[in-house]
């Protein structure tokens, strides 16, 4: 088969399956957002992709963009799947996977797909026309709402019009439209193979002195359904503890809050550092004595954080602050790999982390089990075989 997977972020484990399609013998061609500001995966040809394997990142014309800027995103997002359509018509694909992808993009892409004869599958990571309801009545009173409202059945449409969906958790079946009957789960994972275990001083961790400190580090993504002032708390509560770090590797308006408000606080435990290069990032997950992840509450029929896939692989215990409903929540919690809270609850947050803290064995335990969990679990070949049923059908 000849395959696009249009992964806008570019983030790990879209780019796996990718790899491990065209391993396979099918030709896949791996789309993402040149333009976009996220944590990557491997973007680039290795020596060991086989010749069936490409890649290609699109750029807007303006380079990147402000995504806290409702028009200008949603201009960036039609530019962006234009670009996509020209990819399109000219590889030609039987089948074409969205994964996180703008819902203005994935129109002009299913709609060309269709066009020529092909198969669009709608792999569904958030559910973005209830987030974008939520983010529109904050930020646009009076008519927010009701351009919510219209970004909600926009994606109802999409949902339907797509030759299959994949959805990221039973949680989300109440929110696909009942016409469409090709449905099928196969929850996110973490590609392990690219996550081996480190020890805590390693390279990076010495160059940016973060060997002999008590870190607690938040890695990945700080946007609109996270709150980071739960961070700064983290930070505040153990101000008075020469050894504590909280290490946060973002970027964007959230990293500059944090940034403003430590100073204002006098904070010098607070470390932020941009995102890492990919090649990194196992001893950036290896120099945690925990790794933190937070929601907040109305994302939490929407959106399932991927980074704590990638702790679970790291062997490194976790605090979550995320609604208990949350699958992530279910899974932490389920497998004893470390403690999760409401994000309503201050005082519990804080005080998982105090319990996190005072028990080095607990929190040994916890890592153990996060990672047997992931190697039982993050199988690559079996992941491969179940996309390939679902294509092949």
């Amino acid at each position: 088969m000849r395959i696009i997977v249009h992964d806008y972020p570019g983030h790990m484990f879209p780019l796996s399956l990718s790899r491990a399609l065209a391993a396979r013998g099918h030709d896949v061609l791996h789309l993402f957002s040149a333009s976009f500001v996220s944590p990557h995966g491997e973007l680039q040809r290795r020596e060991d992709d086989p010749a069936t394997f490409n890649i290609k990142g699109i750029a807007l014309s303006g380079g990147t963009f402000d995504k806290t800027n409702l028009f200008k995103r949603w201009e960036a997002d039609i530019e962006h799947g234009r670009l996509a359509v020209t990819e399109i018509d000219a590889f030609k694909p039987d089948w074409v996977l969205t994964c996180s992808s703008p819902l203005d993009a994935v129109k002009l892409i299913q709609n060309e797909v269709h066009r020529q004869g092909g198969k669009h599958l709608f792999w569904l990571q958030d559910l973005i026309g209830i987030a974008a309801e939520k983010i529109m009545r904050h930020k646009v009173p009076v008519v927010g709402g009701l351009i919510g409202k219209l970004y909600v059945g926009f994606e109802q449409r999409l949902l339907a019009n797509a030759d299959a969906v994949v959805m990221i958790t039973e949680d989300f079946r109440p929110f696909v439209p009942a016409e469409q009957t090709n449905v099928h789960v196969v929850e996110n994972w973490s590609p392990i193979e690219q996550i081996p275990l480190r020890p805590k001083v390693n390279a990076w961790s010495t160059a940016h002195g973060l060997a002999e400190t008590s870190n607690w580090i938040y890695t990945g993504t700080l946007g609109m359904k996270h709150n980071p002032g739960l961070l700064l708390k983290l930070a505040e509560e153990n101000r008075n503890d020469p050894s504590f770090r909280l290490v946060v590797v973002s970027e964007g308006t959230s990293v500059d809050w944090l940034r403003e408000n430590a100073a204002a606080k006098g904070l010098e435990n607070v470390v932020l550092l941009p995102f890492q290069a990919v090649e990194d990032f196992p001893d950036v997950l290896g120099s945690a004595d925990a790794l933190v992840a937070i929601l907040e509450p109305s994302a939490g029929i929407f959106s399932v954080p991927s980074k704590v896939l990638s702790y679970l692989s790291a062997g490194r215990p976790i605090l979550l602050a995320v609604p208990p409903e949350n699958l992530i929540a279910r899974i932490v919690l389920g497998h004893d790999a470390g403690l999760a809270v409401s994000p309503l609850d201050e005082d519990a947050y804080l005080s998982a982390a105090k319990q996190l803290a005072a028990d080095a064995c607990r929190r040994e335990v916890m890592g153990r089990n996060g990672r047997e969990y992931a190697e039982r679990t993050f199988d690559i070949r079996s992941i491969t075989d179940r996309f390939e049923t679902i294509l092949g059908d």
